[in-house]
């Protein structure tokens, strides 16, 4: 059977048991379509947790990045095994104790506004949308390679599956597809990790193999090294960002984490405070298992990479490189006739431009132009980042069974954070905008078609943004944590740790501050306000790393604000003082 066949059989029982579970367990309450009538076992909750959390920039992409950048792109790595730390021990319980379902709610009430609530409405569907639309372009990849059809198609598919079993089944169907989900994912990312730390260094375990040596005994981190270096780039061990950069980036990437709506609400789907703390710490054994292995699938995929095209003749070019140049994620031109892959430091394409366009026949080996390559760089080798752990398997040379695998995997971690996204989405707008604002008087089934409404347009919008991503999976993911971080973060610690802060301090901090990272990221990721070029970045801070300024900013500006308002009503104050005691404490001091 060849990859195709595979891929049918494998995503095709995987769907089936998605959609199966989504029938079985759909949701008949709104408390079942938001929180999974709140009964789920941290057990359960711990594998929902870990395959929400780990979507198709956990999976797709950050592998993809680390074998590009190295160095650099460690920082995705400690930023979200962070800040997943840092939301578990922090805020889950608190937020738990509290007792409800969503982020605005909490803030709404915390805050005593409806002012406060919609504002944690908008910034909840900034960061949603941001980040979902990094999922659906991860399926769109997926599909657009191992069922060879475009990208757009591949994207479209995906909104139908997410679409049925989110709107169908809400939370309650989301848990337990998301307990499959994982188990998956994690297949589907060790086997092929497994089977290449063999081939390549003789250890069994990917996390040793990374810095295990190859055949010859020379360490593979140094052969990799020493292949940069050959090709004109950067050692792959060294970092070209600066030290500020670093930071920034890592600590937005961890305080977004702990901002970020749709992970929260699974601390609301157990019994008791206690089995949330419990399910976050199963959850981070889950999570930890794909993070310890991430460094090594990215080096594996590059070394792979390198001495598989590099210096070698167009002829004779492997199966799978004309496989992914059909779905135009891959590209290359013979710009100096030689017929050899000159695979340099320096993009390909013309400056600029995001990927190639082919102009005639893609599967035939020659000379012939694609458009959008830049015939000054001397580059002539195009590679997607967000096809490294797809291809990995490919490239290395392991059965079809394996590389179908990693489509159904990859699938799995892109439409179970999806689902858990396009659930936050529904819930802001029919919960905490359209019940607490607009209809206070609705009947439970109207919120309940309302929430399911409210899905449905969200997909398609979704589907938009991952049809005409503005950047890779990773990247348009890390912008949202930065708008999580600026928004939120600040507004639920002060909230949970702090009696004197007010609505106005904490209204006023969230929009400054999500307004300025906007601002940023407008102006430098996309160019859209004046002069964006990397000499003019305040501090040197990159638009990824700009959410942890934003941060700083709103807290500068809620403590500020709050000091000159007059303090919250004495009701509020007691119930932060509540949240705040342990379990027992609590139920004697109600008593």
């Amino acid at each position: 059977m060849d990859i195709k066949i595979w891929t049918y059989i494998l995503v095709g029982l995987t769907f089936a048991l998605y959609i199966g579970i989504a029938i079985w367990s759909r949701a008949g309450s709104t408390k079942e379509f938001y929180v999974a009538g709140g009964g789920v076992s941290p057990l359960a909750n711990g594998l929902a947790t870990a395959a929400d959390w780990m979507s198709a920039a956990s999976f797709i992409s950050m592998a993809g990045i680390i074998s590009f950048a190295g160095y650099d792109g460690s920082v995705y790595l400690m930023g979200w095994t962070g800040g997943y730390v840092l939301l578990a021990l922090l805020l889950a319980p608190y937020l738990r104790k509290f007792g409800k379902f969503t982020v605005p709610d909490f803030i709404g009430d915390r805050y005593y506004s409806n002012v406060a609530r919609t504002v944690a409405v908008i910034c909840a569907l900034f960061v949603s949308f941001t980040y979902v639309a990094g999922q659906m372009r991860g399926v769109g990849v997926v599909f657009s390679r191992f069922l060879e059809v475009e990208v757009e198609l591949g994207v479209v598919i995906g909104m139908i599956i997410v679409f049925f079993y989110a709107v169908l089944g809400g939370m309650k169907g989301i848990t337990y597809t998301q307990v499959a989900q994982y188990c998956v994912l994690i297949f589907a990312f060790m086997v092929p990790a497994i089977f290449i730390s063999i081939q390549m260094t003789g250890h069994v375990l990917p996390q040793l193999g990374f810095g295990g040596s190859g055949a010859d005994g020379v360490p593979l981190l140094e052969r990799l090294d020493g292949l940069h270096e050959e090709l004109g780039f950067a050692a792959y061990t060294n970092g070209s960002k600066s030290m500020i950069d670093v930071f920034c980036i890592t600590a937005a990437l961890m305080v977004g984490t702990a901002g970020l709506p749709h992970v929260i609400v699974r601390f609301f789907t157990v019994p008791k405070v206690k089995d949330a703390r419990k399910s976050a710490g199963y959850a981070l054994l889950f999570i930890a298992i794909l993070y310890t292995a991430a460094p090594a699938v990215a080096v594996f995929a590059r070394t792979n990479l390198i001495e598989t095209v590099s210096q070698k003749e167009y002829t004779s070019m492997p199966a799978w490189v004309s496989n992914w140049e059909k779905t135009g994620l891959l590209a290359w031109e013979d710009k100096n006739g030689d017929g050899k892959v000159q695979y340099l430091s320096g993009s390909a394409l013309m400056p600029g431009q995001k990927k190639p366009e082919f102009t005639g026949d893609t599967t035939a080996l020659g000379n012939r132009v694609v458009a959008n390559m830049n015939p000054d760089a001397p580059n002539e080798l195009f590679v997607d980042r967000d096809i490294m752990v797809l291809a990995n398997p490919e490239i290395a040379k392991l059965p079809d069974w394996v590389i179908a695998l990693v489509a159904a995997g990859g699938l799995a971690a892109a439409l179970s954070t999806a689902a858990g996204l396009l659930l936050v989405i529904s819930t802001s707008v029919a919960h905490d905008f359209f019940k607490k604002q607009v209809k206070p008087d609705i009947s439970e089934k109207g919120e309940l078609i309302a929430a399911r409404v409210a899905a449905a347009v969200a997909v398609i919008i979704a589907g938009y943004f991952g049809i005409d991503p503005p950047d890779y999976v990773a990247a348009v993911v890390a912008l949202a944590f930065g708008l999580a971080a600026a928004s939120f973060f600040p507004a639920i610690v002060l909230g949970i740790f702090s009696k004197r802060m007010n609505k106005e301090g904490a209204i006023a901090g969230m929009i400054i501050g999500l307004g300025l990272t906007i601002f940023y990221i407008l102006k430098f990721k996309f160019g859209l306000i004046g002069s964006s070029s990397k000499a003019d970045l305040w501090f040197g801070i990159s638009p990824e790393g700009f959410g942890f300024v934003g941060m700083l900013v709103n807290f500068a500006v809620a403590l500020l604000i709050s000091r000159f308002t007059p303090p919250p009503p004495l009701e509020v104050q007691e119930l932060v003082e509540e949240i705040r005691l342990p379990s027992g404490a609590g139920e004697a001091h109600n008593h």
